[in-house]
């Protein structure tokens, strides 16, 4: 009896039949309880609910003052209205007393309260920003919601008896009070319709209050000032309607920038996320106290306030970076982490526990509605309450669900931000001897791929407890249903497990080799972009594409085998369900029990939710084993010493109030306490092999005074200056530096500039002072070249640089230094790379005039300044041997006679200005336009839907025949799969048939489980049998028949899953390799104006994360479209075979999910675009960080380069904070969608039911597929979109495979070996521009050079010295014109054979990390003793074998040497060619004065015979030239020995030569 309970009380409350307690129709209308309580109390309820949503929402500050709109006033007043006639209504029912006067009580009370509650919530929006708007939607559908109950009870009044007639008063009036509620209803529909609003867009901005809600009407004007879900109200969070504004505008093809989007809610921003992330690690580091476990909820009080109108225009707000946030000691990453999210993720842990239990409830459910479907005479309400709990669980399950998911992905977010921020923070802080010992590519990765893997872990996490979880409860679940049966199916699956285990620790351990070769490879790439000018000018490009075609290939193998694994996994699980049902129905059958329809259709639900944990498992075991060993790479990082200024610097000043700089026996090392191999981590090998240090310094310098440092190449002149600002690790000694915490004023040796215009790298941050930044510019030389440049002070420096010349860069970091206005200048060598008179006037006007009472410190070659300083300072081998004044110093140091020493210096002068010009106007027409200094910089996004191109690319990637075989295995598959399903169903028909089977003989079905398989092709279909029994009778030989045949089914369906899976793999791998190699040779053969105009992290991206996806995650995500898709397919024909009826209400959801998906994509894909988009700044900052950390950390710049980190950071959470939302806002749609069709087709099963028309194994079929095909089609839907947002990276690797401009490829057959055998060098009318509307750099040239002659260069910056060379090598080719080496025309040959027979030494001497050997001679064309020999000449044999000989590491980038160290290498390099024609470019800038001397001596020697061009600051050292040529505006104005030059008057050379 206890089942029949809540049956008495439905009797007993309508006042019906005990057998019938809830009639649904009754003399041809709607029952009156079904009226009162579904139509009539649910809407009510309902309404209730979710008006009280909308009352506690914030109110707009200051009060509005103006009256409300008319249309707000007439809700109220209509709701009130309402209110009133219900509660009359509840007198006259409680006069009357009728039987079934509980239930209008109820519904009446119901009505009540939700007006009254719907009232309040009207007057609560009127106080927000809603109040010049109708209100929200969702309160108009709950009006809309109580129209049937009113239309129905109409009905039911006038054809009851009693309610027209005028003998019983009291039932008219109900009858007239119901009546009377048609006007409110219909004044309330009114005022919505024209609510009388004058400014209906009013929306929330980031200025308003947080917290205000955000469900605009009309669209907004701007969803880039909108800030995402904060204030906005229970359904809106529910649904995501705050979202639908930018799904909008996505829509309409307006997402074109990252400006475009939502900011992120307050608890989300970047700078509240780190300021609580850095609470939490103190309390860590200090053991517990302050921060709490809830990421939301603790420490609420400490959280800055939002960022407001500021971030609009651009500022930011510095809350967090009012103290230095340092994150010091040695805390576990891990408990940080664990502190500062853990309570708020675990409670997510709890929502996850019931979404779990409620999975279980729909087969269960399923189960007894089938039982009820059985029984003929079962009461109605049995399956009224089936059919509504189906609904209650599902409905409930995926709003959990969605809601889990979502919270899941902010705290991901949240952790990605703090850890970010964090590696950020950290690599400015860390020490440099620390820094040293970690490559840049490598630091990159852990804020790129291990920040990516630790968040994938809080995705991961609880999947890892729960699925043990499932799996337990579905066990329990299929011992109910089949007894011990299940055992036989069970223990096949268990095997499974240990091969599981095995499979997933060998993928991880490939997984980590893959990921090392991918560290090394993308690290080689940084190498040869940064060095791409160097390998064109020698032509070694098929060696570097060699390179990284082993590192790739290594790389690739253990992809290989991780694929190869996968595809063994993907085998495995889609073979199981079918193993398993086999085994456990033919148990079950052999142990004599007999199969009911409802048996069968729950088992077959409970074997493939049992499957879903089994599969799982491995990957989300390996995901959180990879994110362990992320974490593991990170905290290393974090455990590397920070730079301790407070224990660097001594705190005791001197007695003398005038001392500036003091060193005290100092003794510094470029290594850290505990550092290992020095000739490989230290920087500067100027000490043996074990000690690289600077020793036994004492320095006094005074303030205000101007002391210069001198000493040969290598002696350690930069890095006295390293150890003033705190990048070396002192040993032992005391260094004081007066007021540190103001910084230095450094321009370091190597010029290091900002991707960013001239103006930004000058003003570093400080406020513009328009008369202090004019003189800097004058003072700096820089007024000629800003007037050169296209657009000025405005025009965007390339990244480190590039578009500028070498001079340039150094008087645009010398700017920089001045502009900041410091007490203490230290200048490393500024003057090497500009000529005589820039260096003149940079000495005079910048270094004595402009920072005069400054103290200075500048290093240099060029002696001729030497007598202006007050103190000079004289270095060798990391000493100090003499400190004195000028005329102390001057005669140890001098190599040449004093009148011979500056007609270098005036030659000088031409050649930085003129290369200057010939390299800053390097970027291409279409990306530079003249009038918009901000073009050059921003990279372009691919916009709309993705172009069909983009699918044949990747198609014809993974090759045509191969695709073809893969698409056509899928499509044997699953028919076999669906003929098992067939052949079942007809097995059962004829056991049926042989025995007792119903009399109206219905026909067998098939059935299918109600769980989408994620990983297998489709998933378990299985029949339901619709007879009652199989008697154990029937086992004899047709049974062995039957399974027989059904078993070979099986097999072959696993036999093409087997074939799929491995094709899909090979196909994968085969997509790879034909990328990477498209894409590496493409980037390689691109001209050089490209990589001039493309910043690195751009091209860079393509190699690393671009190729991952193309790796990794499209292959895997395209597995799953086609398994969904397939399985799609093969269900719609089973289906259409089975059931046709239940095609006719999916073409209206199959419109529904269309419209509802194409809205979704729009947004979606552009969402991913910008992520990409802002992705590439946020790493891009970060590398050029690293590159300048000595400069940062100098001029005490840290905290404004991270809250510029921050702020690139937050655009780009910005992107995936919306993408991972849209994503939801779609889900929750598609759940809605399905869970209407399963409660659709409950009901007409119930009402089906009455009718006696119904079977129960159609009933099954039909539920079972409505409960598959929705989430098959939610499935396809996200995995066709993670499609396309992963083939975005196809279609960015294609862009640069097809679209990059490349260098002419032909080559000239004829071309003897022996050219050019003379050398004779002829420009005949050479006109070269490097841009149209840029002037001419070379402007109508013509000149010849004999062969064997040495000619010198001189000429002012931009006359276009430097333009020579490059139109020479074709690193530009000509407008007009020709160039003629021995007689023959150099366009006419191939690239490689024109520079491979001529040499140059480049201005920038650039090195590889790797030996010295592979430096000089990367091919291996030359024996050791050759290269000893030009070691020897270049006199760098004693460092040479000081570092440990050929094999020794020259470091990053050769950051092992001294900038003059590396240029005699790269004049090694020259000498080793052997060439006819040797170019050299300013090639002993940075060298001192007798290296040189010598230097020059080896270059007559060795090249005796041969043609050699020389551009050269120091005139001296084309004194001896047989001829001089001197260059101005693109012109060869003079061309005659320097002797002839020097005796005519009108000469510019004479100038030079008489201004020494």
């Amino acid at each position: 009896m206890t089942d029949l309970r809540p049956a008495e009380l439905l009797s007993g409350l309508c006042h019906t039949d005990r057998e019938n307690p809830f009639p649904l129709w009754t003399d041809g209308h709607v029952s009156s309880c079904f009226n009162q309580l579904v139509l009539g109390a649910l809407p009510h309820a309902a309404m209730a609910v979710f008006s009280a949503c909308y009352l506690g929402l914030v109110r707009c500050s200051p009060p509005l003052q103006t009256p409300p709109p008319c249309g707000w006033t007439l809700r109220l007043v209509s709701g009130l209205l309402a209110a009133l006639l219900f509660t009359a209504d509840v007198v006259l029912v409680s006069i009357l007393q009728q039987g079934d006067m509980y239930l209008d009580l109820l519904t009446d009370s119901c009505a009540i309260l939700a007006w009254l509650v719907h009232v309040s919530a009207m007057a609560a929006l009127q106080r927000t920003v809603f109040r010049r708007t109708r209100g929200p939607l969702l309160l108009l559908l709950l009006v809309l919601l109580s129209i049937p109950h009113l239309v129905f009870t109409l009905v039911i009044y006038c054809e009851s008896e009693g309610y027209l007639n005028l003998t019983e008063p009291l039932k008219l009036a109900r009858l007239v009070l119901a009546a009377a509620r048609t006007l409110p209803l219909l004044m309330y529909l009114l005022a919505f319709a024209f609510p009388c609003i004058s400014d209906a867009g009013y929306t929330l901005y980031t200025n308003a209050v947080d917290g205000s809600p955000l469900l605009p009407e009309s669209p907004p004007t701007d969803t880039g000032g909108m800030v995402a879900e904060d204030g906005s109200g229970c359904t809106s969070r529910l649904f995501y309607l705050w979202l639908t504004p930018l799904l909008r505008r996505g829509q309409r093809g307006e997402l074109d920038k990252p400006a475009d989007v939502y900011h992120l809610p307050r608890k989300l921003r970047t700078s509240v996320v780190c300021r609580y992330f850095h609470q939490c690690w103190e309390a860590c580091r200090r053991g517990g106290g302050a921060g709490g476990g809830g990421g939301a909820g603790a420490g609420r009080d400490q959280w800055p306030r939002p960022v407001s109108r500021n971030l609009l225009n651009g500022t930011w707000s510095s809350h967090y970076l009012e103290e230095p946030l340092e994150l010091e000691g040695d805390v576990g990453l891990l408990r940080v982490l664990h502190k500062a999210f853990g309570g708020r993720y675990y409670l997510l842990g709890g929502l996850k526990v019931l979404v779990n239990m409620l999975g279980f409830t729909g087969p269960l459910l399923l189960s007894s509605l089938v039982t009820f479907m059985e029984e003929d005479d079962a009461p109605v309400s049995r399956g009224a309450l089936c059919a509504l709990g189906l609904f209650a669980t599902t409905l409930l399950s995926s709003i959990l669900r969605n809601i889990f998911s979502f919270e899941v992905s902010k705290v991901a977010l949240s952790a990605r931000a703090a850890l970010v921020s964090a590696i950020y923070g950290k690599a400015l802080r860390v020490s440099g001897s620390s820094l040293a010992r970690i490559s840049l590519g490598e630091v990159v990765n852990l804020m790129s791929t291990d920040t990516d893997r630790v968040v994938n872990f809080f995705n991961s996490f609880h999947e890892l407890w729960s699925l043990p979880f499932s799996f337990s409860i579905a066990l329990y679940l299929l011992y109910l249903q089949v007894g011990v049966a299940f055992l036989g199916g069970l223990g096949v699956a268990l095997l499974l497990l240990p091969l599981n285990k095995f499979i997933a620790s060998r993928i991880i351990s490939n997984n980590k080799q893959m990921l090392r070769f991918k560290d090394s490879r993308v690290k080689l790439m940084t190498e040869i972009l940064f060095g791409i000018r160097v390998i064109k000018f020698y032509t070694w490009e098929p060696h570097f594409i060699q390179k990284v075609a082993d590192c790739r290939k290594r790389e690739l193998s253990h992809l290989k085998v991780i694929k190869y694994l996968d595809a063994m996994c993907v085998y495995t699980w889609a073979a199981l369900p079918v193993v398993i049902s086999i085994l456990t129905f033919v148990t079950y059958v052999m142990l004599g029990h007999q199969l009911t329809a409802a048996k069968v259709f729950t088992t077959l639900a409970l074997v493939g939710m049992l499957i879903i944990p089994l599969n799982a498992f491995p990957w989300v075991l390996s995901s959180v084993l990879e994110s362990k060993v992320s974490l593991e790479r990170i905290q290393r990082f974090f455990k590397l010493t920070n730079q301790d200024l407070q224990a660097y610097y001594a705190l005791v000043s001197p007695e003398d109030d005038q001392t500036s700089v003091l060193l005290s026996q100092g003794t510094f090392s470029w290594q850290g306490p505990g550092d290992p191999d020095p000739s490989r981590e230290g920087i500067k090998p100027e000490a043996a092999k074990g000690s690289l240090m600077l020793h036994s310094l004492n320095l006094h310098i005074t303030k205000g005074s101007l002391v210069v440092v001198v000493g040969k190449v290598g002696c350690g002149k930069s890095s006295l200056l390293a150890a003033l600002t705190g990048e070396l690790n002192r040993v032992s000694g005391v260094v004081y530096v007066a007021d540190r915490g103001a910084g230095f004023g450094l321009a370091s040796q190597e010029a290091w500039l900002q991707h960013a215009s001239v103006r930004d790298n000058i003003l570093f941050g400080k406020d513009y002072d328009p008369a202090f930044y004019q003189a800097v510019i004058e003072a700096c030389a820089l007024t000629d070249d800003l007037n050169v440049l296209p657009n000025g002070d405005r025009t965007e420096v390339g990244e480190n640089g590039v578009t500028l010349s070498g001079g340039q860069k150094a008087r645009l970091a010398l700017a920089r230094a001045v502009y900041m206005d410091k007490d203490i200048y230290l200048l490393d060598d500024p003057l090497a790379a500009v000529d005589a008179d820039v260096a003149e006037h940079l000495m005079q006007k910048c270094i004595m005039e402009l920072l005069r009472g400054k103290t200075r410190i500048l290093c240099t070659h060029r002696i001729e300044f030497v007598d202006k300083a007050d103190t000079v300072v004289l270095m060798e081998n990391g000493t100090i041997i003499k400190t004195g004044s000028p005329a102390e110093i001057l005669p140890l140091v001098e190599a040449v006679p004093k009148n011979r020493k500056n007609e270098q210096n005036a030659r000088e002068r031409g050649a930085a200005k003129q290369e200057e010009e010939e390299e800053e106007p390097g970027s291409p027409p279409d990306l530079l336009v003249a009038d918009d200094p901000d073009q050059m910089g921003a990279e372009q996004k691919q916009a709309g839907g993705l172009a069909w191109t983009v699918y044949q690319t990747y198609w014809a990637a993974v090759g045509r025949v191969l695709a073809s075989s893969v698409l056509m295995s899928l499509l044997l598959m699953q028919a076999s799969k669906n003929v098992s399903d067939w052949w079942l169903s007809h097995w059962i028909s004829e056991l049926r048939n042989n025995g007792s089977t119903r009399p109206n003989g219905s026909t067998p079905v098939s059935f299918i489980s109600s769980q989408l398989l994620l990983f297998s092709p489709g998933h378990l279909m299985c029949p339901l049998p619709a007879g009652q029994t199989f008697s154990s009778s029937n086992l004899s030989s047709d049974v062995r028949f039957y399974l027989t045949v059904y078993a070979s089914v099986a097999a072959a369906t696993t036999v093409f899953t087997a074939l799929r899976s491995v094709l899909f793999a090979y196909g994968g791998i085969c997509a790879a390799t034909a990328v990477h190699n498209r894409l590496l040779d493409r980037v390689l053969k691109a001209t050089v104006t490209f990589f001039d105009t493309t910043p690195l992290g751009r091209v860079l991206n393509r190699f690393s994360s671009d190729l991952y996806s193309v790796d990794d995650s499209l292959p895997f995500i395209l597995n799953i479209l086609l398994a969904n898709l397939f399985g799609l397919l093969g269900m719609l024909v089973v289906m259409s075979y089975g059931l046709p009826w239940v095609l006719v209400p999916l073409l209206p959801l199959a419109l529904l999910y269309h419209r509802t998906q194409l809205f979704y994509r729009h947004t979606s894909r552009e969402l991913r675009r910008l992520y990409s988009l802002t992705l590439s700044p946020v790493y891009s900052h970060f590398s050029e960080t690293l590159s300048g950390l000595g400069t940062i950390r100098a001029s005490g710049s840290s905290s404004r380069f991270e809250e510029e980190s921050a702020k690139r950071l937050e655009q780009n959470q910005r992107c995936l904070f919306l993408s991972s939302a849209a994503m939801q806002w779609l889900d929750i749609r598609l759940q809605l969608i399905g869970v209407a069709v399963v409660t659709g087709l409950g009901v007409i099963a119930v009402v089906q039911h009455q009718f006696h028309s119904v079977d129960p194994g159609l009933v099954g079929l039909s539920l079972s597929y409505a409960l598959s095909i929705t989430s098959l089609l939610s499935g396809l839907i996200f995995s066709f979109t993670q499609t396309e947002m992963q083939l975005v990276s196809v279609e960015r690797t294609e862009e640069y495979s097809t679209g990059l401009p490349t260098e002419p490829q032909h080559q000239d057959a004829q071309l003897s070996p022996a050219w050019p055998e003379q050398g004779g060098l002829e420009y005949r009318g050479a006109v070269l521009s490097y841009r149209t509307g840029l002037p001419n750099a070379l402007d109508g040239l013509s000149l010849v050079v004999r062969p064997g002659e040495k000619v010198g260069i001189v000429g002012r910056t931009g006359s276009g010295k430097s333009t020579l060379f490059l139109a020479l090598f074709r690193m530009v080719e000509l407008d007009r014109g020709q160039i003629l080496l021995d007689g023959l025309d150099i366009s006419t040959l191939g690239l490689g054979q024109l520079r491979s027979r001529l040499a140059i030494i480049p201005q920038d001497p650039f090195l590889f990390s790797g030996t010295i050997r592979e430096n000089l001679d990367p091919c291996g064309r030359h024996s050791d003793q050759q290269l000893l020999d030009v070691l020897d000449q270049c006199h760098l044999s004693p460092v040479v074998e000081r570092m440990g000989g050929l094999d020794a590491e020259v470091g990053e980038r050769g950051k092992s040497f001294s900038v003059g160290q590396r240029q005699l290498l790269c004049l090694c390099r020259a000498l080793l060619t052997q060439a006819k024609l040797l170019c050299i470019d300013e090639a002993t800038a940075s060298v001192d004065q007798r290296t040189d001397t010598l230097l020059q001596q080896t270059i007559r020697d060795k090249f005796q015979d041969k043609t050699v061009l020389t551009i050269a600051h120091r005139i001296n050292t084309i004194l001896d030239c047989d001829r001089v040529l001197v260059m101005h505006a693109g012109k060869a104005v003079e061309f005659d020995t320097p002797a002839a030059l020097c005796q005519r008057d009108d000469s510019i050379f004479q100038r030079l030569v008489a201004g020494r």
